[in-house]
């Protein structure tokens, strides 16, 4: 099945090792099995790759809550500039965990890039946290209306665009003549506005801000093409998983506790936000919030891995027994 593009997907490559180092803990020696550091008061160091995203920001709240020490670790951050970008630096234990999107992960273990899925994250909610924006002069009201036109992501090959496929098949259009083209985030307005793209997919904040502007409108959150679809997940990979289980443990267990952490206390979870991303309290204050959980439901895993075979993400389903650290 063949999807135009604008630009063709990026390739894992080396040059996705570039990670930028950012707060937390100190990586003081090479990962270690031993995870009963809140016993021995001795703590296991871990580095985690993160995007620098609201979501993402439940983790550096775990760890200046102090969760991650009660479970034995000792984490450092590292961020990404995307969620590709994770993959290599976990396969090749660069990076012992991240937190990025589930599609990422499945594509990388169907083309033999062995990685695990330890723990949930974060799940779409409403009201939806992203979504298509068009402008009502465009004359698009439904996912069929998209047949034709132009669609801004900021990364094609993503679950943005297979589930804006789904979408417009499921309402009677034809998804391979949707063209999908990467713009980032920031810049996909002001295309919108001008008419050089059709529709926008953009994440809080940009939503709220779009929506803000004379003539947007919401199309809708093409990501609710499967209920509960985690936006992001909690990986490593399965060599280190399979070594290192006591730690894989402990790291999901804290991963469970700092995401109900936020959510238990929502105004804590925005302030956060708010250190972490550098974007304005005010406009944190108004952000629609995803649903995060360290849960994992195999289920929505299999859906995806699924949707991506019939739309071509992926030549063969990956073995979802190997993908799903258990």
């Amino acid at each position: 099945m063949i999807r135009k593009r604008l630009t063709g997907a990026a390739a894992l490559t080396a040059a996705a090792l570039m990670l930028t180092a950012c707060s937390s803990g100190t990586l003081s020696g090479e990962p270690t099995s031993d995870a009963d550091g809140a016993d021995s008061g001795e703590l296991t160091p871990i580095t985690v790759g993160l995007l620098q995203i609201a979501p993402a920001a439940a983790v550096q709240l775990g760890i200046d809550e102090g969760i991650f020490e009660e479970h034995g670790l000792d984490v450092e951050v590292q961020l990404g500039q995307g969620g590709a970008a994770l993959l290599p630096a976990v396969s090749s234990q660069s990076i012992e965990f991240a937190v990025g999107n589930p599609l990422s992960v499945l594509v990388a273990a169907s083309q033999g890039l062995e990685m695990s899925i330890v723990a949930g994250y974060s799940q779409i909610t409403e009201p939806a946290p992203s979504g298509i924006v068009v402008m009502e002069s465009s004359g698009i009201q439904s996912w069929s209306d998209l047949e034709g036109k132009t669609v801004a992501l900021n990364a094609v090959n993503t679950q943005g665009d297979l589930t804006t496929m789904a979408q417009v098949e499921e309402d009677g259009g034809d998804p391979n003549a949707v063209t999908f083209t990467e713009i980032a985030f920031p810049d996909q307005l002001a295309q919108l506005e001008q008419g050089h793209i059709d529709a926008s997919w953009v994440p809080e904040p940009f939503l709220s801000t779009s929506l803000a502007t004379e003539g947007a409108t919401f199309l809708g959150d093409p990501l609710a093409a499967i209920d509960d679809l985690y936006t992001m997940v909690t990986f490593s990979s399965t060599a280190y998983a399979e070594a290192n289980p006591e730690v894989v443990e402990a790291f999901a267990a804290a991963i469970s506790e700092s995401t109900a952490l936020a959510m238990e206390d929502t105004e804590l979870y925005r302030a956060a936000i708010v250190d972490y991303t550098g974007m304005p309290a005010e406009v944190v204050e108004t952000i629609n919030l995803e649903k995060l959980s360290g849960d994992l439901d195999r289920g929505i895993i299999e859906e995806l891995s699924a949707m991506a075979l019939k739309y071509g993400f992926v030549d063969s389903e990956p073995d979802l027994d190997k993908v799903i650290f258990e």
